[in-house]
């Protein structure tokens, strides 16, 4: 076999592998010039917490629609909704049925790194994940990857791997959160309770 081919397939088999690798974030991630949450250094870091949803509820939250309004100005893409009652159980429900969560269709896959990587990365105190913590982001999944508070990173999101922990083929890309960031809040990041809505919205 040529060597051009025997090339060509090695960088189609690398390629292969890094996209059924989870997200990370770069290991080297240290504070961003313009973190907003540098401005709040002066204020107590909101704790990471993860708060469930148990029941479908429509409401709109003041902190959710204030998050899609800073989103629609600090970073490239669209608002692909809020709300959608989707129950797994008793008391066991998506952040979406709660209306807590954002499916952010970003411009490409740039700019969801770089929106991520803004939200978790370490204010200049050292405070790990300090922009979610101080909205009140308490989870977020794309490209098959999922982050919940107080992870140091991403991990596989279960939809898209086997019992192996192998990717699955032939996946939906919405299912998959590869055309999308979801972002969950917490209840008080949906209420515009915590330090960085106290301190933009008053």
């Amino acid at each position: 076999m040529p060597r051009s081919i025997l090339l060509a397939c090695a960088c189609l088999a690398l390629a292969l592998a890094s996209s059924a690798q989870a997200f990370r974030l770069p290991p080297d991630l240290g504070p961003i010039a313009g973190d907003p949450a540098n401005h709040l250094l002066s204020v107590p870091i909101d704790p990471g917490v993860y708060d469930p949803a148990t029941h479908c509820n429509p409401a709109p939250h003041k902190g959710v629609e204030a998050m899609v309004s800073w989103l629609e100005r600090h970073t490239q893409g669209v608002n692909w909704g809020t709300y959608r009652c989707e129950k797994w159980g008793p008391h066991s429900a998506s952040l979406h049925a709660e209306n807590r969560a954002i499916d952010w269709h970003p411009a490409s896959r740039a700019a969801a790194a770089k929106l991520i990587e803004l939200l978790l990365a370490p204010d200049q105190d050292g405070n790990q994940h300090a922009l979610a913590r101080r909205m009140g982001v308490e989870e977020l999944i794309w490209d098959c990857s999922y982050w919940g508070a107080g992870a140091p990173d991403f991990g596989k999101y279960g939809y898209c791997y086997g019992k192996t922990g192998i990717r699955k083929k032939h996946l939906d890309p919405t299912q998959a959160h590869m055309n999308h960031v979801h972002i969950g809040m917490s209840i008080k990041g949906s209420r515009a309770q915590t330090s960085f809505w106290k301190a933009t919205l008053g």
